[in-house]
Protein backbone atom coordinates (compact mmCIF):
# COMPACT_ATOMS: atom_id res chain seq x y z
CA UNK A 1 0.00 0.00 0.00
CA UNK A 2 1.05 3.54 -0.59
CA UNK A 3 2.10 5.89 2.21
CA UNK A 4 -0.69 8.19 3.33
CA UNK A 5 -0.56 11.54 5.08
CA UNK A 6 -3.08 12.72 7.64
CA UNK A 7 -5.44 15.17 5.92
CA UNK A 8 -5.61 17.28 9.07
CA UNK A 9 -1.94 17.67 10.11
CA UNK A 10 0.07 16.18 7.21
CA UNK A 11 1.89 13.61 9.38
CA UNK A 12 2.73 10.25 7.82
CA UNK A 13 0.10 7.73 8.87
CA UNK A 14 1.41 4.75 10.88
CA UNK A 15 0.52 1.30 9.57
CA UNK A 16 -0.59 -1.62 11.71
CA UNK A 17 -1.46 -5.10 10.45
CA UNK A 18 -4.60 -6.57 11.95
CA UNK A 19 -5.12 -10.09 10.65
CA UNK A 20 -5.63 -9.78 6.89
CA UNK A 21 -6.11 -6.01 7.03
CA UNK A 22 -3.91 -2.95 7.37
CA UNK A 23 -5.09 0.02 9.39
CA UNK A 24 -3.37 3.38 9.14
CA UNK A 25 -3.62 5.94 11.90
CA UNK A 26 -2.43 9.46 12.51
CA UNK A 27 0.35 9.51 15.14
CA UNK A 28 -1.29 12.62 16.62
CA UNK A 29 -4.66 10.90 17.05
CA UNK A 30 -6.56 12.64 14.26
CA UNK A 31 -8.12 9.45 12.95
CA UNK A 32 -7.69 6.11 11.22
CA UNK A 33 -7.94 5.01 7.61
CA UNK A 34 -8.77 1.51 6.44
CA UNK A 35 -10.02 -0.11 3.29
CA UNK A 36 -13.73 -0.80 3.12
CA UNK A 37 -13.26 -4.60 3.18
CA UNK A 38 -11.26 -4.30 6.44
CA UNK A 39 -14.27 -2.92 8.31
CA UNK A 40 -15.96 -6.34 8.39
CA UNK A 41 -12.76 -7.89 9.77
CA UNK A 42 -12.62 -5.27 12.52
CA UNK A 43 -16.26 -5.84 13.45
CA UNK A 44 -15.64 -9.60 13.65
CA UNK A 45 -12.54 -9.05 15.81
CA UNK A 46 -14.46 -6.70 18.13
CA UNK A 47 -17.27 -9.25 18.57
CA UNK A 48 -14.73 -12.03 19.23
CA UNK A 49 -12.99 -9.83 21.81
CA UNK A 50 -16.24 -9.42 23.76
CA UNK A 51 -17.22 -13.11 23.42
CA UNK A 52 -13.81 -14.59 24.16
CA UNK A 53 -11.47 -14.55 27.13
CA UNK A 54 -10.30 -10.99 26.55
CA UNK A 55 -13.63 -9.25 27.11
CA UNK A 56 -14.95 -7.96 30.39
CA UNK A 57 -16.17 -10.57 32.83
CA UNK A 58 -17.56 -10.25 36.30
CA UNK A 59 -16.47 -12.24 39.30
CA UNK A 60 -18.34 -12.93 42.53
CA UNK A 61 -17.65 -10.42 45.27
CA UNK A 62 -15.62 -11.77 48.20
CA UNK A 63 -16.86 -11.63 51.76
CA UNK A 64 -15.41 -8.60 53.48
CA UNK A 65 -13.52 -9.35 56.68
CA UNK A 66 -11.40 -7.24 59.04
CA UNK A 67 -8.21 -9.04 57.95
CA UNK A 68 -8.60 -8.14 54.30
CA UNK A 69 -6.22 -5.75 52.57
CA UNK A 70 -7.28 -3.72 49.55
CA UNK A 71 -6.56 -5.41 46.23
CA UNK A 72 -3.73 -4.12 44.07
CA UNK A 73 -4.80 -1.59 41.48
CA UNK A 74 -5.91 -3.15 38.23
CA UNK A 75 -4.10 -2.32 35.01
CA UNK A 76 -6.01 0.16 32.86
CA UNK A 77 -8.03 -1.62 30.22
CA UNK A 78 -9.34 -0.49 26.87
CA UNK A 79 -13.14 -0.29 26.74
CA UNK A 80 -13.10 -2.18 23.43
CA UNK A 81 -10.64 -3.97 21.17
CA UNK A 82 -10.85 -1.22 18.55
CA UNK A 83 -9.67 1.26 21.19
CA UNK A 84 -6.32 -0.57 21.31
CA UNK A 85 -5.60 0.92 17.86
CA UNK A 86 -5.05 4.25 19.60
CA UNK A 87 -2.54 3.08 22.23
Amino acid sequence: METLECPRCGATMEERRLGRSTVRRCPDGHGVFLERVALGDLIDAENDWHRGGEGFHTAPLPRITAEMAPPPPAAPRAPAWVATLFD
